[in-house]
């Protein structure tokens, strides 16, 4: 057939896709209807289970392998909605973004756990257009998921579907950020709906079941330091992979990052590993640096970087900033009146 001559990509093959080639076009004249019928166009569609990234996907993105086995993986960046980009990194020899394709397709729901700041929502955006996400917080309730009865434009009550009704029906990806500062009692409205019944109940409306259309993926991110946040046995259990997510400083010197500044973090995420102290800067840090240094001037952005670190551990990194830059540091404050 054409992909074993070179006149035609295997791209995917659940179902089996393929795309054009140079050499297509000329195969085809001399191939005739047979030939026709194995090269497949480039634009068949996607399988829901894995939906294809937007146009504001970059074009190597879009050749990723989202099937199993048979795909390209994710190379360079990819465009997420917001149209910043994502740097993938590497996740059990894939891209990253690869691999929660991957998991998607196979139904195992993922826990992405790390520091704020190093990436977690990015990634989830950027392997999945179709998101749809919940804030959690200590005041996210059953109706922020599941929906809630709202006054109708014409008088009366109407009830309006949350979000992950809408996921569920539309076969869509679901992350539930900062997942642990919800109180169980709330989360466990999604549990049936990650298990093998597929299906939750809306009490709130008619005691109405819903069940989940294929393509329905939940996915969480879990902030390990924040005061509030708490992994419970029953979430844990209902993620089967559960993946470590830190800030990868050589993507912070790739960026442009100004590198004494992310020798600076380097340092203070030694000391947080060990113990030392709580808190270090992860790579959303270090782009506000560079920003607010392309704005006020270094001298201000590494003043406001020990501004930003926690109270109980502003000495460790007053000292870390001091033997990095040569000097003493104090934090961003106004000075005499002008």
């Amino acid at each position: 057939m054409l992909a074993d001559r070179g006149q035609a990509e295997l791209v995917a093959t659940g179902p089996r896709r393929y795309r054009a080639t140079a050499t297509t076009a000329e195969a085809l004249k001399g191939g005739g209807a047979s030939a026709a019928r194995h090269a497949r166009p480039a634009t068949a569609a996607a399988p829901k289970a894995a939906p294809a990234p937007t146009s504001g996907t970059s074009g190597t993105a879009a050749a990723s392998g989202t099937s199993a086995k048979g795909g390209k993986a994710v190379v360079g960046p990819v465009v997420r909605p917001n149209g910043q980009t994502y740097h993938p990194r590497r996740l059990a020899d894939l891209p990253d973004v690869a691999a929660l394709r991957r998991l998607r397709e196979a139904s195992i729901p993922a826990l992405l756990y790390g520091p704020p700041g190093t990436g977690k929502t990015s990634l989830v955006e950027a392997a999945f257009p179709d998101l749809i996400t919940v804030a959690g917080d200590g005041d996210t309730a059953v109706a922020d998921f599941v929906g809630e009865y709202t006054q109708a434009p014409g008088g009366g009550y109407e009830f309006v579907y949350g979000p992950l009704i809408t996921a569920m029906t539309e076969g869509r990806a679901l992350l539930i950020d900062d997942a642990t500062l919800i109180s169980p009692k709330v989360l466990a409205v999604v549990y049936p709906a990650m298990d093998g019944r597929r299906q939750i109940t809306v009490k709130a409306h008619k005691g109405e079941t819903i069940t989940a259309a294929e393509g329905f993926y939940v996915v969480a991110g879990h902030n390990p330091g924040v005061h509030g946040a708490v992994l419970t046995e029953a979430l844990a259990s209902r993620f089967a992979a559960q993946i470590r997510v830190s800030t990868d400083y050589d993507l912070a010197r790739t960026l442009d990052i100004e590198p004494r500044a992310v020798r600076v973090a380097r340092n203070l995420a030694r000391r947080q590993d060990s113990g030392e102290i709580g808190w270090a800067p992860q790579l959303r840090e270090l782009i506000a640096f560079q920003k607010m240094s392309g704005v006020l001037g270094p001298e201000a952005a590494v003043a406001n970087l020990l501004g930003i670190a926690p109270e109980e551990d502003r000495d460790v990194v007053a000292e870390v900033i001091s033997s990095v830059y040569g000097r003493a540091v104090t934090p961003l404050a106004l000075g005499q009146q002008i």
